[in-house]
């Protein structure tokens, strides 16, 4: 099915007619004046028909573009069928560290070694491929937390938010009680049995304002799951003065909220923890649909743009025959 997102745009299409009968300032008389060579201007007389013909030419394209351009804003679409979701599933709410200290390249896959971040978002985007009648969100965080996808039966589109984030875009630090405090806020609406995050990091707390262990029991009161994964290979440390995984607090944290923390020290272990998260029971919800939508903006800008380049072609035709008359 074709819409347009904002049909009222359409009503700018008459904004040039509008323009075209307002009054124009009136000009003094003008004297007569005897023209000498009476012939010559019977033929110049006979030019300026060619030149209305072009005149109206030029008016038909810049309307024709002037359409075409309000078509765009009024964004049109392709609706396609409604597809019948499923009505049981989770509400996943995925948290992924990107602090400076996930390009640290101590993941090994096969015999090369791959920085963390890499070695995370191939296999999250992965995991949410696969999540079919789930509702999925992203939450990035570093220095700062932000919701970088809400909850959407959306996968194939959060995938690409995974694979497409890069390090630094939330700061160089770690704020995972603000990312947990984030994503109890985008969860605590949806239904009790279902509310589920998952936190992946491969450090300590070192810039939220909230305390981890108090967003903790947020969730907990909030009825939020919470399962938490510590990423590097040096786990099981006793100092965390190198920036590693703080287990202890993770552990904690998962507890709190009735999860449970899981160590990855290598892309098969991470892989090993989804398929753990896999099995979670799915929670009955309410039947929805999902109508898919496609831009179709595109088509209207490539007609404008046809438009515009006809026009240039049709004005510069009485130029070229002029000097072609005053050549000869």
């Amino acid at each position: 099915m074709f819409e347009f997102l904002w049909p009222w745009a359409f009503v700018l299409l008459g904004a040039p007619l509008v323009m075209w009968f307002l009054p124009r300032p009136r000009t003094g008389n003008i004297s007569a004046i005897r023209a000498p060579f009476a012939k010559r201007w019977r033929g110049l007389a006979t030019e300026s028909g060619t030149q209305r013909r072009f005149w109206s030419w030029r008016m038909l394209l810049l309307y024709a573009m002037w359409i075409a351009l309000v078509t765009a804003v009024a964004r049109p679409q392709w609706v396609g069928e409604a597809i019948e979701l499923p009505n049981s599933g989770r509400d996943l709410m995925l948290g992924l560290d990107l602090s400076g200290s996930m390009r640290i390249e101590d993941m090994q896959i096969g015999n090369q070694l791959v920085s963390r971040i890499d070695a995370v978002k191939a296999i999250a985007a992965d995991f949410t491929q696969r999540r079919e009648g789930d509702r999925v969100g992203l939450i990035l965080f570093g220095t700062q937390a932000y919701v970088q996808a809400p909850l959407t039966f959306d996968t194939q589109t959060v995938t690409q938010f995974i694979q497409e984030s890069q390090l630094g875009f939330a700061g160089e630090d770690t704020a995972i009680g603000d990312a947990l405090g984030l994503a109890v806020k985008r969860l605590r609406e949806r239904p009790a049995e279902s509310r589920v995050f998952i936190l992946l990091t491969d450090g300590q707390d070192t810039a939220s304002t909230v305390d981890p262990m108090e967003a903790a029991a947020l969730a907990a009161q909030s009825q939020v799951k919470v399962y938490t994964i510590g990423i590097s290979r040096n786990l099981g440390r006793q100092s965390f003065s190198g920036g590693e995984v703080d287990e202890a607090l993770l552990q904690a944290m998962a507890e709190a909220t009735g999860g449970q923390y899981f160590r990855a020290r290598d892309p098969q272990e991470l892989q090993a923890i989804y398929a753990r998260l896999d099995s979670l029971e799915p929670v009955e919800q309410l039947a929805s649909t999902f109508r898919p939508r496609r831009a179709l903006t595109w088509m209207p800008l490539s007609i404008a743009l046809v438009a515009g380049l006809s026009l240039l072609a049709v004005i510069n035709v009485p130029n070229r025959a002029r000097k072609l008359r005053g050549g000869l």
